[in-house]
């Protein structure tokens, strides 16, 4: 028995004439009967009782067609939800964000995946320092990271990586801060101040590149306090315990107690975008796709 069996069944069941399924069919009238007849035969059961003029179901036609019904429907559900699958309209995601990311691009973000691509579940993980985004990446825990480059390009030729904006740099200040009347920051300002920055030690992006800005302005920074994530560091800054170097769409997140100000820095922090480079999936396209319409204009 094939799934071309029931699918034979039912438009004679449904038709109740031969000559008419057949139409319905696009085959022979003659070879649709032999196809009914080895149904019957394979099952051990009359189906339908056959005159000249109709056909009509017996007792276990009425029953078998019911199940048949149920059966092809279920097929064919399963048929267009794997064509959506491979078309990248349904399916799962995860994104990993960075902390800036995940304040001032993944609100929209997640509206417009909502809105373009209802049939996909998308998952979020921010507060992701760029590290253990790019393991998460590997060991495939997240499919797609929005983080800050870090590490040997050399090492990471397995993944793809494009960059999506370039951030000029602020300074998060206590409120009341002797700085905080400044229009703008210098480097300079900010030899003696006590330092709150991202992780060190090869775990954030934001360290290395805070501290090679303070090299550059011929001191070694004051670090007081590293956290993991933005919204901590923001709200050490807001508790006086320090100031902090960050890029400018950390602005977003607004904490009593902190002000910013921008840095008189030409230096800027690239946002890009990685995914695993042998990752060709349709759905990874279509939200690629998605999140590069977010930077448009």
């Amino acid at each position: 028995m094939e799934l071309r069996h029931l699918r034979y069944f039912q438009a004679v069941a449904e038709e109740k004439h031969f000559g008419r399924a057949a139409v319905r069919l696009h085959m022979a009238q003659p070879p649709l009967s032999q196809q009914i007849r080895q149904l019957e035969d394979e099952l051990g059961v009359t189906l339908l009782t056959r005159t000249t003029r109709r056909v009509d179901l017996t007792p276990a036609g009425e029953a078998y067609l019911a199940r048949v019904r149920a059966i092809l429907r279920s097929v064919d559900a399963a048929g267009d939800e794997a064509k959506r699958i491979g078309s990248g309209l349904e399916g799962r995601l995860v994104v990993g964000c960075v902390g800036s990311a995940t304040y001032s691009l993944l609100p929209s973000l997640a509206r417009a995946l909502r809105e373009q691509l209802p049939g996909v579940d998308f998952a979020f993980r921010g507060e992701m320092l760029s590290p253990d985004q790019i393991a998460a990446l590997r060991e495939g825990s997240i499919d797609l990271a929005l983080l800050r480059p870090s590490g040997d390009p050399a090492d990471q030729t397995d993944l793809t990586m494009l960059t999506l904006r370039e951030e000029k740099y602020v300074v998060a200040l206590p409120e009341g801060h002797r700085l905080a009347a400044r229009r703008r920051v210098r480097m300079a300002d900010l030899r003696d101040e006590d330092l709150i920055v991202h992780s060190g030690r090869g775990r954030s992006a934001m360290y290395d590149a805070v501290v090679g800005l303070c090299l550059d302005a011929g001191f070694e920074p004051v670090i007081r306090h590293e956290v993991a994530e933005t919204s901590t560091l923001v709200t050490f800054v807001a508790a006086a315990l320090g100031v902090a170097i960050v890029p400018e769409p950390v602005s977003a997140l607004v904490v009593a107690g902190t002000t910013y100000r921008p840095l008189a820095n030409p230096a800027r922090m690239d946002l890009v975008v990685a995914t695993r480079a042998d990752d060709d999936s349709a759905l990874l396209a279509r939200t690629l796709r998605v999140l590069r319409r977010q930077f448009e204009g």
